[in-house]
């Protein structure tokens, strides 16, 4: 049997945590394939942890592996425990907001398991499904992001800095991933596309954005972070 591994980095996520792990117990992923769900709690400092071991205790059918960092390492960090963890045959990153439907794994499995696809990239830009409007700005950064990104890595990507990126597990666990905090996404890509005869999909996904005030962690620094990953990993750390 087939197995998803389903990596959820938690910081501070105490008012919600019990919603996404509601989702994603709620997913009947197509062709029977398990789930294995790994929750890396990065020392939040409110109560994700017993929010966690609260929802753990009333749902034994639901198996669910908690780590907990004992300092916080940052977002990357908690990928890196997680992805070495991992046991199943492909890997999808969760964030532990509700900003990404656990509905649509099966969108990213399916070109995987119709043995296209080594590789699948959620798009919040390709398309009908259900976009939350917020900003601007942040919009235009995320796409000039994946541009620079795909000037270096010769993808065409529309949407790298997404959170849904659906890989085969033995490909993610063979890259010696660095960055600790939100420089995980261009360096994961870069790496990525220097694996021979990869194999890059794309599918198109909903998102149902947070606004800051609704507890929105990434920020221009992040953003500013992210050349200089692109950079350093296409350029000076191949």
């Amino acid at each position: 049997m087939k197995k998803l591994s389903i990596i959820i980095p938690a910081y501070n996520e105490a008012a919600t945590i019990h919603l996404i792990l509601d989702k994603v117990n709620a997913v009947k992923l197509t062709g029977g394939i398990e789930k294995e769900l790994i929750v890396v709690n990065d020392c939040s400092k409110d109560d994700t942890e017993g929010a966690l071991k609260r929802y753990m205790s009333a749902h034994p059918e639901f198996p669910i592996r908690y780590i907990r960092h004992e300092v916080n390492m940052g977002k990357g960090a908690a990928l890196h425990t997680g992805i070495r963890h991992a046991t199943g045959d492909f890997l999808i990153i969760q964030d532990a907001d509700l900003e990404y439907d656990p509905q649509e794994y099966n969108l990213l499995l399916r070109p995987v398991l119709d043995g296209f696809a080594d590789v699948v990239y959620g798009s919040r830009f390709l398309g009908g499904n259900p976009h939350r409007i917020l900003f601007f700005w942040h919009s235009i950064g995320n796409q000039f992001l994946t541009f620079l990104s795909n000037a270096f890595t010769n993808l065409n990507l529309t949407d790298m800095e997404t959170c849904y990126k659906l890989f085969r597990t033995d490909i993610i666990q063979s890259l010696d991933l660095k960055e600790k905090r939100f420089g995980f996404e261009p360096e994961v890509t870069a790496k990525i596309a220097r694996v021979p005869k990869i194999r890059i999909y794309e599918v198109g996904i909903s998102y149902y954005g947070r606004t800051y005030e609704e507890g929105k962690k990434i920020g221009w620094r992040d953003g500013f972070r992210a050349i200089y990953c692109i950079l350093k990993y296409n350029i000076f750390s191949k």
